[in-house]
């Protein structure tokens, strides 16, 4: 048998009895939207995170948009004004920030921790600069002790894109309370996944909960009164059923996710394939496990025949995406380099020793062409 890249099934199987139970539970009620659950959840993760508020709401999109969006509500933001992002993340960081009128400045990262590099944040902030949106890429934290001294000196807000940092720390602090503000994804492969979409805003900021809590329902704190143009995206009963099962075995996957990663760093060996660089492993939650190979193509195909599966996070850039054809001007060699040769192996908190040990030997029997 092949050696999975994520099996869903395998991680859910393990909680198959408390999910069902919750299902019913919310079936039972009768109650799907905006209900008990849903409020249980938000306490539950905003504890989790360590700050006061937390709001559920549709995907992890919708978190990072509703973010932006209440922070322009607030006054803190204004059409025109500049968000600094990495330009090796995922669209959907740009897509927040775009959807609400503000441009993206996009930095190249660090080469080895694939995340923002802060001389380089320095570097790129001008007058109309507002906020610094790091995104804690495959899981490991950015440097935000150093891009949080960078927005104190120049009053920037900081927002995390935590979509892929679930259970990482810095110290008693967890991804989602390293910054003003930070957006969540539950999609079913990150390492809190709901059975569907899902995601949440968290914050300590009372007034921007505030703002997220009526965005996400039509503008609405008072049904039928409108106080903004907001949106539909909140987080279902069911969804937020399963989230608490799975929030509850969190710390346990995130510690069956860096042994994985612990075996696979000590593990691979091979002069072509470069291994991802962690300062410290609990800033780390794992989500992928990424390396570098200059024949990255020729390793996913040889990988492959061996039976294990890969995945390429991401192979195209935003700046290289017809979506933002205005970005197709910049020269960013780092990030077009990590495009190149990223490569994801399988990471899972289901994986057991055989599979990472097929995985080991795969990737060291690799016969790059001269």
């Amino acid at each position: 048998m092949d050696v999975p890249f994520l099996s869903l099934r395998d991680v859910n199987a393990r909680y198959a009895d408390e999910l069902k139970a919750a299902a019913a539970r919310v079936i039972d009620s009768g109650w799907y939207v905006m209900g008990e659950e849903l409020g249980a959840f938000e306490r539950e993760f905003a504890a989790y995170c360590g700050v006061a508020h937390a709001v559920g709401v549709g995907n992890g999109l919708d978190a990072l948009s509703l973010i932006l969006r209440g922070y322009k509500e607030l006054g803190a933001l204004r059409d025109g004004d500049e968000v600094i992002v990495p330009a090796n993340t995922f669209i959907a960081t740009l897509l927040a920030i775009t959807a609400n009128q503000l441009v993206p400045v996009l930095v190249e990262p660090d080469a080895d921790t694939f995340n923002l590099d802060p001389e380089r944040v320095e570097s790129a902030i001008g007058p109309r600069t507002r906020a610094l949106m790091p995104v804690h890429l495959y899981g490991q934290l950015a440097d935000m002790d150093a891009l949080s001294a960078i927005a104190q000196r120049h009053g920037l807000l900081v927002i995390e894109d935590a979509a892929q940092a679930h259970g990482a720390s810095l110290g008693e602090r967890r991804a989602g309370a390293l910054g003003d503000a930070a957006g969540f994804s539950f999609f079913p492969a990150k390492n809190l996944g709901a059975l569907g979409d899902g995601g949440a805003v968290v914050t300590r900021n009372p007034e921007l909960a505030a703002r997220v809590l009526a965005l996400r329902n039509y503008g609405s704190e008072v049904k039928y009164q409108h106080l903004y143009q907001g949106c539909n995206s909140r987080l279902d009963e069911i969804q937020a059923a399963m989230l608490r099962v799975k929030l509850a075995h969190l710390d346990h996957e995130v510690a069956m996710r860096r042994q994985v990663a612990r075996h696979y760093r000590e593990g691979i060996r091979h002069a072509h394939i470069v291994l991802p660089q962690v300062a410290d492993e609990s800033r780390h939650a794992w989500h992928l496990f990424v390396v570098r190979c200059g024949a990255r193509d020729a390793l996913q195909q040889h990988l492959r025949a061996h039976g294990v599966q890969s995945q390429v996070h991401y192979p195209v850039p935003p700046h290289r995406q017809p979506a933002y054809a205005s970005l197709s001007g910049l020269q960013l060699p780092i990030t077009e380099q990590l495009h190149d040769e990223v490569l994801s192996l399988p990471m899972g908190p289901a994986m057991n020793e055989e599979a990472i040990r097929r995985v080991i030997d795969a990737c060291n029997a690799f016969e790059r062409a001269p």
